[in-house]
C-alpha cells in the first residue's frame, strides 16, 4: 500500500484535517496505514480506520503529553468489558509512537451504524414502539454492565454500534470499575446520562425503557430521583451545547476577525463557504419572502437544497447605536434554534450565523437555516372545526415542550407554526427566550397564549379548542 508517510509532529500540527491517507512507521518498525479519520480531537487524540499488518483496524492514535495514561484508560476499559462478556470490538495491538504517543487497536466494524444514526434517520415521538425497540438493547446492556460493576462516564447513543447482528459497546477510555454490582445510587446516575439523551417529551414515557434495563438485571430506579438525575444531566449538555454554537470546536466552525464573526456546522463548513463569503449575493439570487426595515428574508436554492436566508438590517443610524453593544438577533436566532432542537422541538435546521463587526461592535447579521416548506396554521387549521388529530396531538406536545421548557417564542402568531412531516415546525426566533424566573415566564407565556389566540376569532372552534388545550 503506497501512501505518504506521516509523524506524531504532523499529526499533532494537522488540527482537525489530518492529511490522509498516509502511513505511519510504529516504534517497532511496523507499519500502519491511517485511510480516514473518524473524529479527530486536535493535538490530542485522532481515531482513524486504518490497517496493521494487512488487517483492518480501528486506530485510536494517543497524541498529547498525556497519551500514556489515556491509552492505559482505554485499555483498561476494553478489558473491563471482555471480562464481562459485554460485546466491545476485540482488542487487536498496543504500540508506542516515534516522536511520542501510543497507539491502541481493535477490530473494525465494517458497514456499523451508530444507535445515534439510527435514531436520527427518523422522527422519534414520545412512547414510540420502533424507538423504544431500537433503545432497549442498549438499556440491556448496561443493566449488564452494572451487574458487573461498570459505569460509562461519557454515555451517549454514538457510543453503542450496531454490526450485523450485534450491538456493541465502544470508547473503553469512558469505562469505569466499581466493585460489582454498582451501587443503586451510581447506577440510576448512569442511566439518567443515556436517558437525558432523549427529548424531555420522552420523560412520561419512560416506562418501557426501564422495563428493558430491570428485565437484564438492573435496579429499578426511584422515578423521581431519575428525573431529577435527568434533568440535570440534561441542562448542563444543553449549556454545553450553546457555547459551543459561538465556539470553535467539533461540531462548530468558528472564524472570527477584526471585522467579521462567524460560525457555522462543522459538517457544513466546505459546502457553505462559497455562500458565507457573501451571502448577500446569495439572497439577490434567490426569492425574497419579507423585505422590511429590520430584517429581509430570501428563499434560495443551494447545493441542491433550499435554505433559507434572514439579514437583520439596521434601519438608521439611531438603529445602528442601539445594536452595536449587543449580540445581534441573528446571535439570539442561533442559540434559540440549537435549544429548541436540542428539545426535540422542530425548527429548521440552523446552519450558520454571520455578524458584521468593528472590533467588538456589532453591525448587520445574517442567519443561515434549511427551509421548511410547510403550510402555516393560519392556512391549515378550519375555524370552524377543532385540529385533526394528528396535527391536535403535535401541537400539544410542542406547546407543552416549550411550556416546561419555560421558553416563550415572543411572536406566537400562525404564521411561525408551520405543519410538515406529521410534526408542527416553529420559525421566526429573534424574540424567543428561555426564562430562569418562573414569575417572569409566566407573564411571557400569558402574552404567547394571547397572540396565538387572537389569530381566530374567540367563539371560533379551533380558538375554544386552543383555549383548552394551551398550557
Amino acid at each position: 500500500m503506497s501512501t505518504p508517510r506521516t509523524d506524531v509532529a504532523t499529526l499533532r500540527a494537522a488540527g482537525r484535517e489530518p492529511a490522509l491517507p498516509a502511513t505511519l512507521v510504529l516504534d517497532d518498525g511496523r507499519e500502519l496505514h491511517l485511510l480516514r479519520a473518524l473524529r479527530v480531537l486536535p493535538g490530542k487524540r485522532l481515531t482513524a480506520e486504518a490497517r496493521l499488518d494487512g488487517e483492518p483496524v480501528l486506530a485510536k492514535l494517543f497524541l498529547s503529553a498525556s497519551a500514556s495514561r489515556h491509552a492505559a484508560r482505554e485499555r483498561s476499559g476494553i478489558a473491563a468489558l471482555i471480562a464481562a462478556g459485554l460485546p466491545t470490538p476485540a482488542h487487536v495491538a498496543d504500540a508506542t509512537l516515534r516522536g511520542g504517543g501510543e497507539l491502541v487497536a481493535t477490530r473494525f466494524l465494517p458497514g456499523a451504524t451508530s444507535l445515534l444514526d439510527a435514531w436520527n434517520a427518523l422522527p422519534r415521538p414520545p412512547a414510540d414502539t420502533a424507538a423504544i425497540a431500537l433503545l432497549a438493547p442498549a438499556l440491556a446492556l448496561l443493566a449488564r454492565m452494572h451487574a458487573n460493576g461498570l459505569a460509562q462516564s461519557d454515555l451517549h447513543l454514538g457510543n453503542f454500534l450496531q454490526h450485523e447482528e450485534t450491538l456493541y459497546l465502544v470508547d473503553g477510555d469512558a469505562v469505569e470499575a466499581h466493585p460489582a454490582p454498582l451501587a443503586p445510587q451510581a447506577a440510576r446516575a448512569n442511566l439518567a446520562i443515556l436517558l437525558a439523551q432523549l427529548p424531555p417529551a420522552w420523560d412520561e414515557h419512560l416506562d418501557a425503557l426501564i422495563a428493558a434495563y430491570v428485565a437484564a438485571g438492573g435496579t429499578a430506579p426511584e422515578p423521581a430521583a431519575l428525573l431529577r438525575e435527568i434533568a440535570a444531566v440534561r441542562e448542563w449538555r444543553l449549556t454545553d451545547l450553546l457555547a459551543k454554537s459561538v465556539r470553535n470546536c467539533s461540531l462548530f466552525a468558528v472564524t472570527r476577525s477584526v471585522t467579521r464573526f462567524t460560525s457555522v456546522v462543522r459538517d457544513e463548513a466546505e459546502v457553505l463557504a462559497p455562500l458565507l463569503a457573501d451571502p448577500d449575493e446569495a439572497m439577490r439570487a434567490g426569492t425574497v419572502l419579507k423585505d422590511g426595515n429590520t430584517a429581509t428574508v430570501a428563499r434560495i436554492e443551494f447545493d441542491g437544497r433550499a435554505l433559507v436566508i434572514k439579514r437583520y438590517n439596521l434601519k438608521n443610524a439611531c438603529h445602528a447605536l442601539s445594536r452595536l453593544w449587543r449580540p445581534s438577533r441573528a446571535w439570539h436566532s442561533w442559540r434559540a434554534a440549537h435549544r429548541l432542537k436540542f428539545l426535540g422541538i422542530a425548527t429548521p435546521r440552523p446552519l450558520a450565523l454571520v455578524e458584521e463587526r468593528v472590533g467588538p461592535l456589532r453591525r448587520r447579521a445574517w442567519l443561515v437555516t434549511e427551509h421548511c416548506p410547510g403550510a402555516n396554521l393560519l392556512e391549515v387549521l378550519d375555524p370552524h372545526a377543532p385540529p385533526a388529530d394528528d396535527i391536535a396531538a403535535a401541537l400539544s406536545e410542542t406547546l407543552r415542550t416549550l411550556h416546561s421548557a419555560r421558553i416563550h417564542h415572543g411572536d406566537l402568531k400562525a404564521t411561525n407554526l408551520l405543519w410538515h412531516d406529521g410534526r408542527v415546525w416553529l420559525i421566526d426566533l429573534d424574540a424567543t427566550m428561555a426564562h430562569r424566573s418562573p414569575s417572569a415566564f409566566e407573564r411571557a407565556w400569558a402574552r404567547d397564549r394571547a397572540r396565538l389566540l387572537r389569530n381566530w376569532q374567540e367563539d371560533s372552534a379551533v380558538a375554544q379548542w386552543l383555549n383548552r388545550t394551551l398550557p
